[in-house]
């Protein structure tokens, strides 16, 4: 991990790549490098740090900018510590070739012994480096072009990989190629030039035609060429698909907002919009889904639905377990995709398995999804990005339409998706026979007002803030909620830790008395979620509870709510839906109160420490 640029053409490659980076930069990293070549010269810049650190280096020697080839790459460590020696590009021994990696190569122990005794030395402790060299032998031992000798070298390879590889002897072209780790191709008009990167958003202002490779596929970028696209395994040509890009430049820039992440947190009420939008007609009592349409048995007649999901996503899948056992009435599981292929599931083609992923680029998501299709079961993905890996695994799916999300804290990814898994609840309810008519028509008429009502709850931003001022240096905190806002405080607590790095914890209400309650004392802060629906009372008594040990309340609230308004020290009162509906809501002040207070602390709140957008490796 964790980002890739390149550029091959007639312009400046430089401002291309440089900036490239930029807009990479959410998806999290520790160092920067690039690599440019003119006149028959590679010259390598890198350094550990952010793209601002990497511009000054290249900034005190004019050489490094010139040439109209190369590549660029943000790191986030996997093998060695983030340096300036360990941070990407790296050169082969020879010096003429160099690449950019993202993924693991889960061998590298055992190719760096093999080349070692081969008379290799290695200046870093990267997998990246052993890659390069085992390239670079190959090509010396078949004495074949580089293109053959990068697919010869990932024949021998294990592990997950996107890379760009450049070889000054032949310096018309780049090799790319993916298992594992998205990679996508920009192409110019008529051939003339050539865009690499992680995904789209470094070149969209150049051109709209794209070319992502799927798996285990190698392409040959030639300047003036067409692109050829070959399976690794077997060297078998296939057709490079160039799709036109969906997203635009507005799309990822701030819009006048401080942080994309508060810019996304006030995008939810279109994104909400936009994923319901087409699919429910409420006044004619309808909601049309292909994904499930077409294949409505394999939903009816499921003995269960696995819902397998990490980070944010798999908060959302728990609110998917909720809504579809509560209104469709079928038994639903909800597994951590990074544990579920390691602890021998058992799964039957009488499954339905649900994976969810705003990048659908995970992993350990993506490595669920093909153990569940090998067993027979039928795998329906959830994804933002069109044209991604899991949009291509699995047998149907549904689009969630938050847009390009920036900030590595997901919030309208969030919502986006229990959109999504609110409208298959309701389509599969109804066609079972669980919601009368009366019951679905008003359940689609409460989601039609969603938007606007966190449009209208997003004006409480001032008071958000001031709570959140009364709190930032809280060491601790605690999140409570049951029922369907149980995986919401989970959410509150990872949101919190993400960016201000305040420990924090979600718990159900009911389950303080069984352990967390020794923690509350006066300086103890306790976010509470106490809608007036569900639990209600027992959610007070809970207060109660906490109230007498001193603990601090700040409370999520009905608008109008009177008897914990008397209790708690702060209340946040939200608009009133159903509670099925409710997260959506309930959510959203959770996410300005983890924003708030990580800018108080003067936190990277869109590139918080040590995490990434997307994460390609297990």
């Amino acid at each position: 991990m964790c980002g890739i640029t390149g550029y091959i053409g007639s312009r400046e490659a430089y401002p291309i790549i440089i900036n490239g980076l930029k807009r990479l930069e959410y998806r999290g990293y520790d160092s920067a490098g690039i690599m440019m070549y003119n006149d028959e010269k590679i010259h390598l810049s890198k350094t550990k740090g952010k793209v601002s650190d990497l511009e000054k280096i290249v900034a005190e020697d004019p050489d490094r900018k010139e040439g109209s080839i190369g590549i660029g790459h943000t790191r986030w460590a996997t093998h060695g510590i983030p340096n300036d020696v360990n941070s990407h590009p790296h050169l082969s021994q020879s010096g003429n070739l160099v690449i950019v990696h993202n993924g693991i190569i889960e061998n590298y122990d055992t190719l760096r012994k093999e080349l070692v005794s081969r008379g290799y030395t290695f200046k870093s402790d990267t997998d990246t480096e052993v890659l390069v060299n085992l390239i670079e032998e190959v090509k010396k031992e078949r004495n074949c072009k580089l293109g053959k000798a990068v697919q010869l070298a990932l024949n021998y390879v294990i592990g997950a990989y996107a890379i760009a590889v450049f070889d000054k002897t032949r310096p018309n072209e780049i090799i790319v190629a993916r298992l594992g780790s998205p990679i996508a191709i920009g192409v110019g008009e008529d051939n003339s030039e050539f865009f690499i990167a992680s995904d789209a958003s470094p070149f969209i202002e150049y051109t709209k035609d794209a070319i992502y490779l799927e798996d285990e596929e190698l392409a040959i970028i030639k300047l003036d060429k067409e692109i050829k696209v070959r399976k690794i395994k077997d060297d078998t040509l296939v057709d490079a698909n160039i799709q036109e890009l969906e997203i635009s430049l507005e799309q990822i820039e701030k819009g006048g907002y401080d942080h994309f992440m508060l810019k996304e947190i006030h995008e939810q009420p279109k994104a909400i919009l936009d994923t319901f939008r087409g699919r429910m007609l409420p006044d004619s009592g309808i909601i049309k889904m292909a994904g499930i349409d077409n294949h409505l048995n394999k939903f009816l007649n499921a003995e269960r639905i696995i819902i397998v999901a990490c980070g944010t996503s798999w908060h959302a899948g728990l609110v998917g377990e909720y809504l579809i056992e509560d209104m469709a009435r079928i038994p639903v599981e909800v597994e951590y995709a990074s544990e579920f292929r390691y602890r021998n599931p058992i799964i039957t083609p009488k499954d339905v398995v649900i994976a969810i992923s705003q990048s659908g680029e995970t992993a350990d998501t993506l490595a669920a999804i093909k153990l569940a299709k090998s067993k027979g079961a039928f795998v329906f993905g959830i994804c933002n990005v069109v044209g991604s890996s899991i949009a291509r695994e699995t047998h149907a799916g549904a689009y969630t339409h938050a847009g390009p999300e920036i900030g590595v804290a997901s919030t309208k990814a969030f919502t986006t998706q229990i959109t999504v898994l609110t409208l298959i609840s309701l389509k599969l309810a109804k066609s079972k026979g669980n919601l009368s008519d009366s019951d679905f028509r008003m359940y689609l008429q409460k989601l039609q007002l969603i938007p606007k009502k966190v449009e209208a709850l997003l004006e409480i931003d001032e008071k958000v803030k001031e709570i959140a001022a009364v709190y930032k240096d809280a060491p601790n905190c605690l999140y409570l909620g049951r029922g369907f806002n149980f995986p919401v405080a989970l959410e509150g607590a990872l949101k919190l830790k993400e960016i201000s790095y305040i420990h924090a914890e979600g718990y159900p209400a009911a389950e303080m008395k069984h352990g967390p309650i020794a923690l509350i004392d006066e300086n103890m802060p306790i976010f509470v979620i106490a809608i007036n629906k569900g639990h209600y009372e027992k959610v007070v008594s809970n207060i109660q509870e906490i109230k007498s040990r001193a603990g601090k309340i700040i409370a999520i609230i009905t608008k109008g709510d009177v008897t914990v308004r008397e209790i708690a020290d702060h209340v946040i009162e939200i608009p009133e839906t159903e509670e099925a509906l409710s997260p959506l809501l309930t959510t959203v002040p959770f996410q300005l109160l983890s924003y708030h207070i990580a800018v108080m602390l003067n936190k990277n709140v869109d590139q918080p420490r040590n995490l990434a957008k997307s994460v390609t490796v297990e």
